[in-house]
């Protein structure tokens, strides 16, 4: 059998290569795409920097109204590690956006039931309460609806207006 290698085999089909591929070829591949894949995150690293760096130069300056501004809000500080809604709601600027919708509405619900269901003051120094919207609706049944007093001048303009609104029916 002779080593050359010929076009097509006997049987028709095309003959298969009869050398592996070496291992390191593959092996300087491997290490030139990880040291092209270094170098790239390295330069788009800095190019970040640099237009970061830009943008902040070009920056308009905050309205002197503004309390304690905040350059970048992007980043948490520190001391909010664990709480990034609190620091959201204490130090982020407005308009502020929803943090978790599906829990936003719930939380309002359950304000508005405990505002409709307990007892509490509204304003203690002057003793307003308030008390629970099926307890008002018991008062109210019992007592019914304040009613003013009418004065004889606007009793005698009332049914005045009364009998007229009857003779132009009849």
């Amino acid at each position: 059998m002779s080593p050359e290698l010929h076009p097509v085999n006997t049987n028709g089909h095309g003959d298969y290569e009869r050398h592996d591929i070496g291992i390191g070829g593959v092996l300087y591949f491997l290490a030139g795409l990880a040291v092209a894949g270094i170098i790239i995150h390295f330069v788009i690293a800095g190019l970040y920097r640099y237009l970061e760096h830009r943008s902040e130069l070009n920056q308009h300056a905050a309205s002197p109204l503004a309390t304690n501004p905040q350059l970048d809000t992007r980043r948490i500080p520190p001391q909010y590690h664990e709480d990034h809604e609190r620091y959201l709601k204490e130090h982020f600027p407005e308009p502020q956006l929803e943090i978790n919708e599906r829990t936003e509405l719930n939380d309002v619900r359950l304000r508005e039931e405990d505002t409709l269901s307990t007892y509490d003051y509204v304003d203690k120094n002057a003793g307003t309460v308030r008390i629970p919207i099926d307890r008002a609706m018991e008062l109210l049944a019992q007592r019914g609806l304040p009613t003013r007093e009418q004065s004889s001048q606007q009793a005698a303009l009332a049914s005045a207006k009364g009998t007229a609104k009857e003779s132009a029916k009849k």
